[in-house]
């Protein structure tokens, strides 16, 4: 099938490390794309006059204009410039846009940058919201479906849905809470290598998750994401650039990406999640199977995203992922390393940045860079992103030479 050629490739990365408090002075989101530019610049060895590209989320300081907004802040000319917007699959699919650009020669190198929920500066007189915070909605706006199916009858947020999901999937395969327990067991393991987690230092059991409040049933406390602050960011450049970078190129080989919906009320079927379009389609890009892959970073919101992730991406049966994580080691030294500096349930969830931990993970192990998560020969690595409610999801296939 037509996709990418594998000649764009990840030339260096940035993460700062997960705090529950903002230590670092605030900044604006303009301050932090600049902060985390440099770092990754700096981490490639590549210099900023060789960059011509860039793929924002947005920014907080302008509605419109992010890409020229940006470009005229970090003094840079751009040939290419996007806005991606897909919930948490927004990093991985700023990823496969850039290396698309790349690959078709828009431009040489591209910054794909996203600030996590680092604390903006307070302004002098606070705007006065001008309707109510539906917490996690995303439009309350007139004419909007979710405004008027929606949120009168209470259904938003993410906790709600993601257990009406669970409970489906206990409903058609049975549930064994010890399983998803197990997977924020084994990706704690990880953070407690990583020295950036959040809970590095700070392991848990199962009994431990299955002690910890229930949320919404059957979904409990340490199966639910970890909202921190930080930031993270990625460099990707061509063939030319990567003779000049110091790392080991991590070549972006296939990518699918899925949008089946927007809220779990219009979707055909709640347990077959998106994922499963784009993961078939970046497999057969990238020529690679299941088998092949020596690191997954799976996009983990909550423990039943990864669960689902696993079957619907072809690594477990259908109905039985269950079984298969309790037969798996998932640590960084187990026989299938997932999430392995801790994921968003045990690294954290810097808000949008989120995902672009797993694009980073995953490019740290293939550069060799892991330290004490290190997996041995490890080569091609399989990403994902999730947005919304398991509604629109990116899989991604990386390479190392």
């Amino acid at each position: 099938m037509s996709g990418l050629r594998g000649r764009a490739a990840i030339l260096g990365i940035a993460e700062l490390p997960a705090e529950r408090k903002q230590t670092r002075p605030a900044l604006f989101t303009l301050d932090q794309w600049a902060m985390l530019s440099k770092m990754v610049l700096d981490d490639a060895g590549v210099p900023a006059s060789a960059v011509n590209g860039l793929v924002t989320h947005g920014i907080a300081e302008s509605d419109m204009f992010a890409p020229a907004t940006l470009a005229e802040y970090l003094g840079i000319a751009l040939d290419y410039g996007e806005r991606v917007d897909l919930g948490g699959a927004t990093a991985a699919g700023m990823v496969w846009r850039a290396a698309a650009a790349v690959e078709l020669g828009l431009c040489d190198a591209v910054l794909v940058v996203v600030p996590g929920s680092q604390i903006m500066p307070t302004p002098r007189q606070p705007r006065t919201p001008a309707s109510p915070p539906w917490v996690g909605a995303s439009s309350d706006k007139y004419g909007s479906p979710q405004a008027e199916f929606e949120i009168p009858y209470g259904n938003v947020g993410q906790n709600g849905p993601y257990a009406q999901i669970a409970q489906r999937y206990a409903h058609e395969y049975g549930y064994d809470p010890r399983a998803t327990a197990k997977i924020a067991v084994d990706q704690r393991t990880n953070a407690c290598a990583h020295p950036g987690a959040i809970f590095h230092g700070r392991p848990i059991t199962v009994d431990d998750v299955l002690a910890s409040p229930m949320i919404a049933d059957p979904i409990r406390m340490l199966d639910v994401v970890m909202r921190v602050q930080g930031g993270a960011a990625v460099l990707i450049g061509g063939v030319d650039l990567t003779r000049r970078a110091r790392n080991r190129p991590v070549w972006i080989t296939g990518l699918g990406e899925h949008i089946a919906f927007k809220t779990p009320t219009y979707a055909d079927n709640l347990l077959q999640t998106p994922i499963k379009r784009a993961a078939d389609r970046a497999f057969e890009m990238a020529g690679v199977s299941r088998a092949d892959i020596d690191i997954a970073s799976i996009y983990d919101c909550y423990t039943i995203t990864v669960l689902m992730t696993l079957e619907d991406a072809g690594f477990a049966p259908k109905g039985e992922g269950m079984r298969w994580v309790l037969e798996h080691d998932l640590t960084h030294a187990g026989d299938f390393p997932l999430n392995t500096a801790g994921g968003q349930l045990s690294f954290g969830q810097a808000g949008m940045a989120g995902g672009m931990h797993h694009v980073v993970d995953a490019a740290r192990q293939i550069m060799g860079r892991a330290e004490n998560a290190q997996v041995p020969r490890c080569d091609i690595g399989f990403v994902t992103g999730n947005g919304g409610i398991m509604s629109e999801q990116v899989a991604l296939i990386l390479r190392g030479e």
